[in-house]
Protein backbone atom coordinates (compact mmCIF):
# COMPACT_ATOMS: atom_id res chain seq x y z
CA UNK A 1 0.00 0.00 0.00
CA UNK A 2 2.75 2.99 0.83
CA UNK A 3 4.60 1.56 -2.47
CA UNK A 4 1.13 2.21 -4.30
CA UNK A 5 0.56 5.88 -2.76
CA UNK A 6 4.08 6.95 -3.11
CA UNK A 7 3.44 5.76 -6.96
CA UNK A 8 0.51 8.11 -7.08
CA UNK A 9 2.40 10.82 -5.59
CA UNK A 10 5.08 10.45 -8.03
CA UNK A 11 2.87 10.50 -10.71
CA UNK A 12 0.65 13.81 -10.07
CA UNK A 13 3.86 15.56 -8.90
CA UNK A 14 5.23 14.46 -12.52
CA UNK A 15 2.32 15.99 -13.93
CA UNK A 16 3.44 18.99 -12.26
CA UNK A 17 0.43 19.10 -9.50
CA UNK A 18 1.91 20.12 -6.10
CA UNK A 19 1.12 17.39 -2.88
CA UNK A 20 1.05 16.71 0.45
CA UNK A 21 0.01 14.22 2.61
CA UNK A 22 -3.47 13.35 4.31
CA UNK A 23 -3.93 11.16 7.28
CA UNK A 24 -3.80 7.42 6.12
CA UNK A 25 -7.64 6.01 4.93
CA UNK A 26 -8.61 9.82 5.72
CA UNK A 27 -8.99 13.14 3.56
CA UNK A 28 -7.95 15.66 6.07
CA UNK A 29 -3.55 16.35 6.86
CA UNK A 30 -2.06 14.00 9.19
CA UNK A 31 -1.85 15.55 13.05
CA UNK A 32 1.04 17.62 13.56
CA UNK A 33 0.66 18.54 9.80
CA UNK A 34 -0.07 22.37 9.99
CA UNK A 35 -0.65 24.71 7.56
CA UNK A 36 -0.50 22.38 4.42
CA UNK A 37 -0.56 24.97 1.94
CA UNK A 38 3.05 25.93 2.70
CA UNK A 39 4.11 22.70 2.74
CA UNK A 40 3.62 21.36 -0.72
CA UNK A 41 5.83 19.70 -2.97
CA UNK A 42 6.35 18.48 -6.51
CA UNK A 43 10.00 16.73 -5.67
CA UNK A 44 10.68 13.67 -5.99
CA UNK A 45 13.28 13.00 -3.21
CA UNK A 46 10.53 14.19 -0.75
CA UNK A 47 7.68 12.80 -2.01
CA UNK A 48 10.03 8.98 -1.42
CA UNK A 49 10.85 10.43 2.50
CA UNK A 50 7.40 11.51 3.09
CA UNK A 51 5.42 8.70 2.02
CA UNK A 52 7.15 5.64 3.67
CA UNK A 53 4.23 5.82 5.88
CA UNK A 54 0.64 5.10 4.02
CA UNK A 55 -0.75 8.45 3.36
CA UNK A 56 -3.08 9.42 1.31
CA UNK A 57 -2.25 12.13 -1.15
CA UNK A 58 -3.75 15.69 -1.14
CA UNK A 59 -3.43 17.76 -4.56
CA UNK A 60 -3.11 21.26 -3.76
CA UNK A 61 -5.28 22.62 -6.71
CA UNK A 62 -3.78 26.11 -6.34
CA UNK A 63 -0.39 25.68 -6.94
CA UNK A 64 -0.63 22.81 -9.43
CA UNK A 65 -2.90 25.20 -11.76
CA UNK A 66 -5.68 23.11 -11.14
CA UNK A 67 -9.51 24.00 -11.17
CA UNK A 68 -11.33 20.72 -10.08
CA UNK A 69 -15.31 20.59 -10.10
CA UNK A 70 -16.21 17.75 -7.35
CA UNK A 71 -19.60 15.48 -8.63
CA UNK A 72 -20.99 13.94 -6.02
CA UNK A 73 -23.88 11.70 -5.17
CA UNK A 74 -26.23 12.33 -2.49
CA UNK A 75 -26.23 11.08 0.92
CA UNK A 76 -29.17 8.55 1.89
CA UNK A 77 -32.42 10.40 2.28
CA UNK A 78 -30.66 13.44 0.98
CA UNK A 79 -33.34 15.61 -1.30
CA UNK A 80 -32.26 17.95 -4.04
CA UNK A 81 -33.26 22.01 -3.06
CA UNK A 82 -36.78 23.34 -4.37
CA UNK A 83 -34.22 24.55 -7.72
CA UNK A 84 -32.99 21.57 -8.31
CA UNK A 85 -36.09 19.56 -7.39
CA UNK A 86 -37.15 18.31 -11.25
CA UNK A 87 -37.43 15.29 -13.06
CA UNK A 88 -33.47 13.60 -14.23
CA UNK A 89 -31.68 15.62 -11.38
CA UNK A 90 -30.06 13.05 -8.74
CA UNK A 91 -26.63 13.97 -8.41
CA UNK A 92 -23.90 16.53 -9.34
CA UNK A 93 -23.50 15.14 -12.79
CA UNK A 94 -27.01 15.58 -13.70
CA UNK A 95 -27.23 19.16 -12.67
CA UNK A 96 -23.81 19.65 -14.54
CA UNK A 97 -25.24 18.23 -17.58
CA UNK A 98 -28.47 21.05 -16.49
CA UNK A 99 -25.93 23.65 -16.63
CA UNK A 100 -24.44 23.05 -20.19
CA UNK A 101 -27.81 22.45 -21.55
CA UNK A 102 -29.01 25.84 -20.50
CA UNK A 103 -25.79 27.25 -21.91
CA UNK A 104 -26.15 25.40 -25.27
CA UNK A 105 -22.58 23.79 -24.10
CA UNK A 106 -21.06 20.25 -24.10
CA UNK A 107 -20.58 18.55 -21.32
CA UNK A 108 -16.91 19.16 -20.43
CA UNK A 109 -15.52 15.63 -20.02
CA UNK A 110 -12.52 15.33 -22.34
CA UNK A 111 -10.33 16.11 -19.31
CA UNK A 112 -8.26 14.12 -16.68
CA UNK A 113 -11.15 12.40 -14.26
CA UNK A 114 -11.43 10.24 -10.97
CA UNK A 115 -13.96 8.38 -9.69
CA UNK A 116 -14.40 9.06 -5.83
CA UNK A 117 -14.99 6.64 -3.49
CA UNK A 118 -19.06 7.31 -3.09
CA UNK A 119 -19.22 7.40 -6.89
CA UNK A 120 -18.94 11.15 -7.83
CA UNK A 121 -16.79 12.55 -10.36
CA UNK A 122 -13.67 14.99 -10.06
CA UNK A 123 -13.18 16.57 -13.17
CA UNK A 124 -9.72 18.21 -13.25
CA UNK A 125 -9.19 21.34 -15.61
CA UNK A 126 -6.28 23.81 -15.50
CA UNK A 127 -6.95 27.58 -14.94
CA UNK A 128 -7.37 30.15 -17.48
CA UNK A 129 -4.69 32.56 -17.87
CA UNK A 130 -5.15 35.49 -15.49
CA UNK A 131 -7.89 33.89 -13.52
CA UNK A 132 -7.71 33.26 -9.98
CA UNK A 133 -10.85 31.59 -9.24
CA UNK A 134 -11.65 29.98 -5.48
CA UNK A 135 -13.31 27.13 -3.94
CA UNK A 136 -16.95 26.90 -3.74
CA UNK A 137 -19.61 24.72 -2.41
CA UNK A 138 -23.35 23.85 -3.57
CA UNK A 139 -25.10 26.58 -4.83
CA UNK A 140 -23.63 29.14 -1.98
CA UNK A 141 -21.95 32.69 -3.36
CA UNK A 142 -21.14 31.94 -7.21
CA UNK A 143 -21.16 27.94 -6.79
CA UNK A 144 -22.88 25.99 -9.92
CA UNK A 145 -25.15 24.05 -8.16
CA UNK A 146 -26.78 21.15 -5.99
CA UNK A 147 -23.78 18.46 -5.37
CA UNK A 148 -20.89 20.69 -7.25
CA UNK A 149 -18.47 21.85 -5.27
CA UNK A 150 -15.14 23.37 -6.97
CA UNK A 151 -11.53 23.56 -5.40
CA UNK A 152 -9.03 25.98 -7.07
CA UNK A 153 -7.01 28.48 -5.23
CA UNK A 154 -6.94 27.75 -1.61
CA UNK A 155 -8.15 24.15 -1.36
CA UNK A 156 -7.21 20.67 -2.52
CA UNK A 157 -8.94 17.37 -3.31
CA UNK A 158 -8.37 14.17 -2.31
CA UNK A 159 -5.79 12.58 -5.10
CA UNK A 160 -5.61 9.39 -7.06
CA UNK A 161 -5.00 5.92 -5.18
CA UNK A 162 -6.19 7.33 -1.81
CA UNK A 163 -8.63 4.96 0.10
CA UNK A 164 -10.91 6.74 2.40
CA UNK A 165 -12.32 5.23 5.50
CA UNK A 166 -15.14 6.59 7.42
CA UNK A 167 -18.63 6.82 7.92
CA UNK A 168 -20.17 7.88 5.19
CA UNK A 169 -18.63 5.60 2.93
CA UNK A 170 -15.22 3.79 1.86
CA UNK A 171 -13.41 3.72 -1.34
CA UNK A 172 -10.62 4.30 -3.31
CA UNK A 173 -10.24 7.13 -5.64
CA UNK A 174 -9.37 5.92 -8.84
CA UNK A 175 -8.46 7.96 -12.79
CA UNK A 176 -11.32 7.05 -15.41
CA UNK A 177 -9.64 8.88 -18.03
CA UNK A 178 -5.77 9.65 -17.55
CA UNK A 179 -5.40 12.32 -19.92
CA UNK A 180 -3.94 16.17 -19.39
CA UNK A 181 -6.28 18.39 -17.84
CA UNK A 182 -8.76 20.11 -20.50
CA UNK A 183 -8.37 24.40 -19.81
CA UNK A 184 -11.84 25.06 -17.81
CA UNK A 185 -14.06 26.25 -20.83
CA UNK A 186 -14.93 30.23 -20.42
CA UNK A 187 -18.49 29.81 -19.74
CA UNK A 188 -17.57 27.85 -16.49
CA UNK A 189 -14.73 30.01 -15.38
CA UNK A 190 -17.60 32.87 -15.85
CA UNK A 191 -19.97 31.48 -13.80
CA UNK A 192 -16.98 30.26 -11.35
CA UNK A 193 -15.72 34.41 -11.18
CA UNK A 194 -15.94 36.13 -7.98
CA UNK A 195 -18.25 39.13 -7.21
CA UNK A 196 -16.32 42.30 -6.74
CA UNK A 197 -15.30 42.84 -2.83
CA UNK A 198 -17.25 45.02 -1.34
CA UNK A 199 -15.25 48.47 -0.68
CA UNK A 200 -13.05 48.26 2.20
CA UNK A 201 -14.54 49.68 5.51
CA UNK A 202 -13.04 49.20 8.91
CA UNK A 203 -14.73 47.04 11.70
CA UNK A 204 -15.73 49.23 14.41
CA UNK A 205 -14.31 48.25 17.83
CA UNK A 206 -15.73 50.15 20.91
CA UNK A 207 -13.61 52.83 22.28
CA UNK A 208 -11.91 52.09 25.43
CA UNK A 209 -11.99 54.54 28.19
CA UNK A 210 -8.59 52.84 30.68
CA UNK A 211 -5.45 51.66 30.32
CA UNK A 212 -6.71 48.03 30.20
CA UNK A 213 -9.76 48.17 28.13
CA UNK A 214 -6.92 50.19 25.74
CA UNK A 215 -5.01 47.12 25.83
CA UNK A 216 -7.69 44.41 24.82
CA UNK A 217 -8.96 46.72 21.80
CA UNK A 218 -5.11 47.26 20.47
CA UNK A 219 -5.79 43.43 20.81
CA UNK A 220 -8.74 43.06 18.95
CA UNK A 221 -7.76 45.19 16.27
CA UNK A 222 -4.36 43.76 15.49
CA UNK A 223 -5.97 40.14 14.91
CA UNK A 224 -8.52 41.81 12.85
CA UNK A 225 -5.36 43.41 10.73
CA UNK A 226 -4.02 39.75 10.61
CA UNK A 227 -6.94 39.02 8.66
CA UNK A 228 -7.45 42.27 6.99
CA UNK A 229 -3.27 42.06 5.54
CA UNK A 230 -3.34 38.26 4.94
CA UNK A 231 -2.20 37.30 1.34
CA UNK A 232 -4.89 35.73 -1.02
CA UNK A 233 -3.68 31.97 -0.08
CA UNK A 234 -3.52 32.75 3.54
CA UNK A 235 -6.58 34.38 4.41
CA UNK A 236 -8.39 30.76 6.47
CA UNK A 237 -5.27 30.96 8.41
CA UNK A 238 -4.71 34.18 9.48
CA UNK A 239 -8.57 34.21 10.35
CA UNK A 240 -7.70 30.69 12.61
CA UNK A 241 -5.22 32.50 14.54
CA UNK A 242 -6.86 35.57 14.99
CA UNK A 243 -10.05 33.26 16.30
CA UNK A 244 -7.90 31.28 18.64
CA UNK A 245 -6.15 35.04 20.07
CA UNK A 246 -9.35 36.05 20.70
CA UNK A 247 -10.81 33.14 21.75
CA UNK A 248 -8.05 32.77 24.33
CA UNK A 249 -9.85 36.31 26.01
CA UNK A 250 -13.51 35.23 25.34
CA UNK A 251 -12.51 32.34 28.10
CA UNK A 252 -10.69 34.75 30.16
CA UNK A 253 -13.95 36.67 30.97
CA UNK A 254 -12.46 39.59 28.92
CA UNK A 255 -14.63 39.51 25.61
CA UNK A 256 -18.27 38.80 24.26
CA UNK A 257 -18.43 36.12 21.38
CA UNK A 258 -20.44 37.37 20.06
CA UNK A 259 -19.09 40.60 19.33
CA UNK A 260 -15.89 38.73 18.16
CA UNK A 261 -17.55 36.33 15.92
CA UNK A 262 -19.58 39.42 14.33
CA UNK A 263 -15.82 41.32 14.45
CA UNK A 264 -14.08 38.37 12.39
CA UNK A 265 -16.87 37.39 10.64
CA UNK A 266 -16.69 41.64 9.11
CA UNK A 267 -12.78 41.07 8.81
CA UNK A 268 -13.45 37.49 6.83
CA UNK A 269 -15.88 38.67 4.64
CA UNK A 270 -13.45 41.88 3.21
CA UNK A 271 -10.50 39.76 2.50
CA UNK A 272 -12.98 37.85 0.08
CA UNK A 273 -13.44 34.78 2.57
CA UNK A 274 -17.20 32.89 1.84
CA UNK A 275 -19.31 32.96 4.55
CA UNK A 276 -19.60 29.46 5.56
CA UNK A 277 -15.97 28.58 5.43
CA UNK A 278 -15.21 31.96 7.74
CA UNK A 279 -17.87 30.93 9.95
CA UNK A 280 -16.81 27.07 10.38
CA UNK A 281 -12.32 28.65 10.83
CA UNK A 282 -13.62 30.98 13.57
CA UNK A 283 -15.59 28.79 15.43
CA UNK A 284 -12.35 26.34 15.37
CA UNK A 285 -10.27 28.88 16.69
CA UNK A 286 -12.47 29.68 19.42
CA UNK A 287 -13.01 26.24 20.41
CA UNK A 288 -9.13 26.47 20.68
CA UNK A 289 -8.58 28.79 22.32
CA UNK A 290 -10.60 28.41 24.81
CA UNK A 291 -8.73 25.95 25.95
CA UNK A 292 -6.22 27.77 27.34
CA UNK A 293 -8.31 31.43 28.59
CA UNK A 294 -6.04 34.83 28.85
CA UNK A 295 -6.86 37.67 31.02
CA UNK A 296 -5.39 41.10 31.10
CA UNK A 297 -4.33 42.73 34.83
CA UNK A 298 -5.77 45.51 35.75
Amino acid sequence: MTRDLTRYALAAAARGWHVFPLAPNGKTPPRGFTAWQDRTTTDPATIRRIWQRPYNVGIATGPSGLVVLDLDQPKPGEQPPPQWNRPGIRDGADVLAALCDQDGQPLPLETFQVRTRRGGLHLYFTTPPGETLTNTQGSHGNGLGWLIDTRAHGGYVVGPGSHVTDQDATGTYEVLHPIPPALLPAWLAERLRPAPLPPQKPVTVPLASDRRGSYIRAAVLGELQRVAGSPPHGHNNALYLAAVALGQLVAGGELDAAAVITWLTEAATQVGQPYREAQRTIASGLRAGARRPRTVAA
